[in-house]
This record gives structure tokens, sequence and C-alpha cells, in this order.
């Protein structure tokens, strides 16, 4: 842990520590701003940020069915399907009842008439992939993550109310994980506000990562473990039949794929531009 020094420009004697993760990152005094070019990158805290998202990415790789990640995974599947109903209104068309249902062990649904019946399907995958990627924007500045962080407690309270019901038990898990990281964000947002940071990037990293990777995992399962035939994936095939399952859930995969790079990318250039000269 490091220490960062801040000197009383009025009594040149004495001197203040303020408790941080890491030293401010110098940056050359030709260090243009913003710096596209990343030239001025990378410092300890943008290599450990890079790291966390490669690192949360493998993790999710072995979690995804986790029970743990269970009330991630119903804001990610709200988001996939608020995504879905974004593209209907674009085009449009209108969500039967202006109802989303999330399910908990099946992903969610919603009912639409009009429309482009090809945007809303691909808006699914593609918009999780963007939203995602506005999180992990969102991580690479220390007020930009408690916005992304309030808007994640939001969203998990509106994606836990249209949950579907299911089992009694596994409704109980469901509310009491959900409750969890309710507080697990909130004492983040006070650590990182009170004590040390930036705590509260890193978290926020997580989730946006979570969300982005959603298309990933979530095709990867339903394609080459589970052959889940109500994929968005074999919706395309029916709209399309030249559109294999397996060719369109490869190229969103590769969509997420880009768009999570651009997401760390445009992080890292917020993250270089701001650090303290």
């Amino acid at each position: 842990m490091f220490f960062r020094r801040i000197l009383d420009e009025r009594e040149k004697g004495d001197s203040l520590y303020e408790l941080d993760l890491f030293d401010d990152f110098v940056q050359p005094a030709s260090c243009p701003k913003p710096n596209w070019t990343l030239s001025c990158c990378c410092g300890d805290e943008e290599v450990i940020f890079i790291a966390f998202l490669f690192g949360y990415l493998l993790a999710n790789f072995f979690l995804w069915n986790n029970l743990l990640l269970r009330p991630i995974k119903l804001i990610a599947i709200f988001v996939h399907e608020m995504s879905h109903a974004l593209a209907c209104w674009l085009t449009g068309g209108t969500v039967l009842n202006n109802r989303i249902e999330v399910k908990e062990r099946d992903g969610g649904i919603i009912r639409y008439e009009g429309g482009n019946a090809y945007f809303v399907l691909s808006a699914g995958y593609i918009g999780s992939a963007f939203f995602g990627m506005l999180f992990i924007i969102l991580s690479g500045d220390r007020i930009a993550s408690l916005v992304a962080a309030c808007i994640f407690l939001f969203g998990l309270v509106i994606s836990l109310y249209l949950t579907k019901k299911s089992e009694t038990e596994s409704r109980v898990w469901t509310v009491g994980l959900s409750m969890g990281f309710i507080a697990l964000t909130t004492v983040f947002i006070l650590l990182d506000r009170f004590l040390f940071h930036p705590l509260l990037q890193f978290l926020t990293l997580y989730y946006g990562v979570f969300i982005a990777s959603f298309a990933i995992y979530d095709l990867y399962d339903d394609l080459f473990v589970r052959g889940f035939e109500q994929s968005d994936t074999y919706t395309c095939n029916d709209l399309l039949p030249c559109c294999l399952p397996k060719f369109a859930g490869l190229l969103y995969i590769f969509i997420a794929l880009c768009l999570m790079a651009l997401g760390l990318y445009l992080a890292l250039v917020w993250m270089v531009s701001t650090a303290t000269a």
C-alpha cells in the first residue's frame, strides 16, 4: 500500500498523509490531454486496472453458473432484455404490457409487436456488451465510478423486482444474495469516500466486465455446453436460415470483445489524462 504525500504550501515544515492505494502517476510535461495515444501510460494504477479486467474475465469463466453470482446475472439478463425493448421502441414497435420478465434460471423474455425484428433480435447481446463497456469506461474515474455504482444499485433493485417468481427456496437465496451485493456496494462506496481509494473503481470494473461478458459466456453456455434452442442465435437462424446459430453466436462474441477492448482503451485514456502531474 502506498502513501500520497501532500505538502502544505503555507507551512513548508508540516506535511499531511492521505491513505491511497497508489502513488499518483507523474506525467511528463509534454503529455497531451486527453492522451488518446496513451503515450503516458501506464502507471501502477493503470497496470493493475488492466490486470483486474483480465482476472475478472477468467474468474467469470469458472464461476459463471455459481449461485453467488446470481444477483449480478439477473442484472445482466435485465440489461439484455431492456436492450431488446429499446430496439423495439426505436424501430416503432410496442412492448406488450410494457413488461420485461427476468427469470432466474432460463434468462428473460419480452413480448412485442411491430418494430424491426432483425434489429430487435441483435440488440440483446450487443446491448449488453455496450452497457458493460460504459461501466468499464466509468470505472476509469473516481467520481464516475460512484455514478456507476449508484446505477448498479438501482438496477439491482429493479431487476429483482422484475424477476419472475420461482421456487420459494430459490427466491429466498436470490433476495438474500441481492441484499448482500447491495450491502457490499454500499460499503465500498463508503470506504472509497472516507478511507482509501480506488476501491470502488475496481468493484464497478467487475460489474462492467460481467455485464459486457454476458454475451460471451451466456452464448458459450447456450451453444457449446447446453445446446439451448431458445437462444437468440436460434431465433436468428429462423429469420435468416443462412445464419447458422454458432456463426451468429461467434459474431456476437466478437462484437462483445471489441466493445470491451474499446471500453478498456477509453478508461485508460480517462485515467492517464486526469492523473495528477
